[in-house]
């Protein structure tokens, strides 16, 4: 395909929050489809060194660390585990898939490990922590004080490494095998909860026949659930399929499409979803005895076995899950097209946006174009309620210049890979994006975002990219996976190499060396009990220059009288408004310039006690 926008090399950059209107990709771009390819199963030395840090401005304040390097580069298919856990002394875990030995078909592979005592990360790692090749692994705390990393295993289930005292010591080993005849499970997910965290949630996903397996009790890929209570010790749920998961439901399931919520108390939830099923939320009330299903996004074609099908809009299977305060579920979920005809199953890479759902919003329906995020017939989508994230005008030309003869194949949507963090009515979303003005030549840059709402999910503030800084300039920046125990930063551990895509995966470029950093997102708005107005509160009008009307954004954190004053070059105010208790969030004032002469203007933007000016030019 011949590339149709323009190529943007830029040498830095200064810009790092966004909230002009929505700017999206012409409609022959974002019907561009590709070939769905099968996950990977299998994939045909590097000294420890200190960790290494490093910093990125913004107006949050960034800091990162590089905790571990891996060859292979695939961290998972879809959705993330949870990779990173806060603790409550301030200690933290950090988790990855590592591989350093490509040229001998990564039986190197297993879990990378970094902790933080408080005062610095451990070594970077030249080893996994298991005794056999693994992969894939979900991290959590385990006991009074220790933790638990578990990982499929090439063959034999999914094995659990645990320490009782975190940070210390030999891990110990234990073993979940699949069903009889079904030894294999894979791509597992896993959390804890109880006062002591010795109560063991984990699904996985038995072997599909498209990897080899085949079908569990009438479904391909079936996903298992599994409880204990007394620390993996027995298990008093072992590999069952749930009500609403079975054979008379879904005729299978996918690696990788699924995800966690950090349980809340005996509050627990997981999400599934991907183009050949419906999404729907399992949640439990009562530590995971039982769970009840609730279907988010009905699939238009229910019992898909491949057969031809339209184009429709679909979640892309990469999802996360969150538990607020009061025992409400919130869902963040990729957005892609799906189509299949003769010529077999497609994807659609241009296709951008990130969906959310509550429990208080009512759900999607199978219409083709129900998850339509540009306004199609049928759209469910509204902008800023269900469609929180996408990608950026980073120049601010009112285009999305991306280069679209190569991408970055990961088989989900433009912005994708989302991570939800809540604390109280703060929602934090972090995701990637292909980002304009941030590319190799030959193929654009996926870069980390947060956006953040701080009333609920009712309203959401502008975007930020956590990876702007030059020091990311030629860096792919994926798979963030997010702390979920949020306290006064948002911690996430995420991938960056110097190519587009994977090369496990594909085989889209040769193997390199990837890092692996955690980055610590602090000085939140709204979350620091800041008051007032500050400089990257009041955003830049847009367009400027303007001939006809521009628009302004203002960043509430409380609700306040708003006033927005602007004033020539003599001084002379040429034009006043009041808004009397401007609520908290992104508030947008659309000011008409057409009857203002051409020339420099001043706007000011006061708040009670608290005001910013800002320069804004009329053509």
């Amino acid at each position: 395909m011949k590339k149709l926008f323009t190529i943007l090399l830029i040498s830095s950059i200064g810009i790092y929050g966004f909230a002009q209107e929505r700017v999206v990709s012409p409609k022959q771009i974002r019907e561009y489809a590709a070939l769905v390819k099968e996950a990977p199963l299998e994939a045909f030395v590097q000294n420890g060194v200190a960790a290494v840090p490093l910093k990125s401005p913004s107006f949050y304040t960034i800091n990162e660390t590089q905790v571990g390097l891996t060859r292979y580069d695939d961290q998972a298919n879809a959705s993330l585990q949870n990779r990173i856990y806060v603790f409550n002394d301030g200690t933290i875990g950090a988790t990855w898939t590592q591989g350093l030995d490509d040229a001998g078909a990564f039986g190197d592979r297993g879990t990378g490990y970094s902790y933080y005592d408080g005062n610095a990360w451990s070594e970077i790692p030249d080893s996994g922590i298991e005794d056999e090749k693994t992969g894939w692994p979900s991290y959590c705390p385990y006991g009074e004080n220790g933790e638990l990393v578990a990982a499929h295993t090439s063959g034999s289930g999914t094995k659990f490494s645990t320490r009782d005292i975190k940070g210390e010591g030999d891990w110990d080993y234990f073993t979940l095998s699949g069903p009889a005849g079904q030894d294999y499970i894979l791509w597992n997910r896993t959390v804890t909860s109880g006062p002591s965290n010795n109560r063991i949630h984990h699904f996985s996903l038995t072997l599909p026949s498209t990897h080899g397996g085949t079908p569990y009790e009438g479904v391909d890929g079936a996903l298992l659930y599994s409880l204990s209570t007394d620390g993996g010790n027995s298990w008093n749920i072992e590999n069952e399929l749930l009500d609403g998961m079975t054979s008379d439901e879904y005729v299978g399931f996918e690696g990788d499409n699924y995800a966690w919520a950090e349980p809340k108390g005996d509050v627990l939830a997981f999400v599934v979803g991907d183009p050949s099923i419906d999404m729907f939320l399992m949640k439990s009330t009562d530590g995971g005895e039982t769970f009840e299903q609730t279907i988010i996004w009905e699939n238009p074609y229910p019992f898909w076995e491949g057969e031809p099908t339209d184009t429709f809009y679909c979640v892309d299977g990469s999802q996360s899950v969150a538990i607020d305060d009061d025992g409400l579920v919130h869902v963040a979920f990729g957005i892609n097209m799906s189509l299949t005809d003769d010529g077999g199953s497609y994807w659609f890479p241009f296709v951008d946006g990130i969906g959310y759902w509550n429990e208080n919003m009512p759900a999607f329906s199978n219409d083709l174009n129900a998850l339509s995020p540009y306004g199609d017939p049928g759209s469910e989508m509204v902008e800023d309620y269900n469609l929180i994230g996408w990608t950026q005008d980073v120049n601010g030309n009112g285009e999305i210049d991306l280069i679209t003869s190569e991408y970055g194949q990961y088989y989900i949507g433009l912005s994708s890979m989302p991570q939800l963090v809540i604390k109280g009515n703060r929602i934090f979303l972090v995701y990637t994006s292909m980002t304009e003005t941030f590319d190799n030549g030959f193929k654009n840059f996926r870069h980390v975002w947060i956006r953040a709402s701080f009333d609920g999910g009712e309203n959401w503030g502008e975007f930020t990219d956590l990876s702007a800084d030059l020091v990311h300039i030629f860096d792919e920046c994926v798979y963030p996976s997010c702390a979920a125990n949020l306290v006064n930063s948002v911690f996430l551990v995420y991938q960056t190499d110097a190519e587009p895509g994977t090369a496990v995966w594909g085989g889209q470029h040769p193997y390199g060396e990837n890092k692996i950093l955690v980055m610590e997102v602090s000085n939140l708005t709204g979350i620091d009990n800041q008051e007032g107005l500050a400089e990257y509160d009041v955003l830049q009008n847009y367009p400027n220059p303007a001939s006809s009307s521009t628009m302004i954004g203002v960043n509430l954190h409380e609700k306040s009288n708003l006033e927005l004053k602007i004033s020539n070059l003599a001084g002379q105010m040429v034009y006043q408004i009041f808004i009397n208790t401007a609520l908290p969030g992104m508030n947008k004032i659309n000011v008409d310039v057409s009857a203002f002469s051409p020339g420099v203007y001043f706007y000011t933007v006061s708040t009670d006690g608290s005001s910013v000016t800002k320069k804004m030019i009329v053509e």
